[in-house]
């Protein structure tokens, strides 16, 4: 099986192929358990732990390493009365971030707010929130999350104007350990007119962001 150079990549793997892996991580995870001190096979609540473990990470924490890329939907963006083409902000505000810190492979958890400005194509608003969760479930640090998910809307979001994401969350690696502190991290990524100066679209994206507040 082709491995995966970085944690946060992705490799589509077949039906077959995450039955294996399950089952692998199964056993790993039960050597593991045993490796610390624990008889988790005669523990009711704990005897199939490892295989709960190995599922949850292929199905859930850790899919987006190993499903194929979300389909997206893209439409002209285009109108026989040029004036009436669209050409403000589209922004997709509060997408639940659901991820994996690769240092601790703990969790790390809050929100992701995008927007773009649309040129030649504009996208399916429900593939936002697809994109979101599809990057976000793999183990990662944000600041790898945040560019992942703005390169992308960039590809995709053909002739676009610029792109901004903003992704804020709480990390479980600080709060469960270390100094336990529950602050939380904000990272962004903004390109085209949202990093122009004399352009109005940055301080209306905060402006969008800070309304939920």
């Amino acid at each position: 099986m082709k491995l995966l150079k970085k944690a946060n990549s992705n490799e589509p793997r077949s039906d077959a192929d995450k039955i294996n892996m399950i089952n692998a991580a199964a056993e790993a995870y039960g050597q593991f358990l045993t490796a610390l001190g624990f008889d988790w096979k005669s523990d009711p609540n704990s005897e199939k732990t490892p295989l709960r473990v190995a599922k949850a990470w292929v199905n859930d924490l850790a899919s987006g390493c190993f499903d194929s890329k979300p389909h997206v939907s893209t439409f002209p963006n285009d109108d026989e009365d040029d004036s009436m083409k669209y050409d403000g902000m589209v922004a997709q505000l509060s997408i639940p971030v659901v991820s994996l810190c690769s240092h601790h492979n703990l969790p790390f958890t809050g929100l992701a707010h995008v927007a773009y400005i649309p040129g030649e194509k504009v996208i399916g608003l429900s593939k936002l929130n697809r994109i979101v969760d599809w990057f976000a479930r793999r183990p990662q640090i944000q600041e790898g999350l945040t560019m992942q998910i703005h390169n992308y809307l960039n590809e995709i979001c053909e002739g676009n104007k610029g792109i901004a994401v903003v992704i804020e969350c709480n990390h479980s690696c600080c709060s469960n350990r270390g100094i336990k502190h529950s602050s939380t991290m904000k990272t962004a990524k903004l390109s085209g007119v949202f990093i122009d100066n004399n352009d109005k679209s940055r301080e209306e994206f905060y402006q969008f962001i800070a309304t939920l507040k």
